[in-house]
């Protein structure tokens, strides 16, 4: 029987390209128990890749010492990932890529991690820094989808 509610796992990775792998395949565990379809586990596992990658990158500025903290939660047909950084989350304000330009060769083709983001997951939400000095962004998706799309 499926888990659909109840439960959190937070993991620490250190800000190192690579370790995201750590953080999608703790996020895919999560969403096979939940009962997820492989589809929905494919999207969320690029979702949750591309934003751990942003947060080494960006937020943490590649510095290992500095971890990522990622905090999976399972809530009523839905889990939650929130990856923090200690970024000021400024930059994480997302644009929309022109990829017709990036297409073409005229634009850069990095950048498209945010709308990679956004296209895979019910949810996105990106955080700026509070007090405590930690920026997150906070992803949905949504186990039933599919039907939600059919109806």
């Amino acid at each position: 029987m499926p888990i659909n509610n109840g439960g959190s796992v937070e993991v620490r990775i250190p800000s190192r390209l690579g370790f995201e792998k750590v953080a999608m395949s703790t996020a895919a565990s999560m969403a096979k128990l939940m009962g997820f379809t492989e589809d929905r586990v494919e999207d969320l596992k690029t979702a949750v890749s591309e934003a751990c990658i942003n947060a080494i990158e960006h937020g943490n500025h590649l510095d290992a010492s500095v971890p990522v903290g990622v905090m999976l939660s399972i809530f009523p047909g839905e889990l939650e990932v929130k990856v923090h950084d200690n970024g000021d989350g400024m930059s994480a304000a997302p644009s929309v890529p022109d990829i017709d330009r990036k297409m073409t060769g005229e634009e850069e083709a990095r950048g498209m991690g945010m709308f990679l983001i956004q296209a895979l997951v019910d949810e996105v939400q990106w955080v700026p820094s509070s007090t405590q000095g930690k920026s997150f962004v906070r992803l949905v998706i949504r186990l039933n989808k599919e039907s939600e799309e059919c109806s």
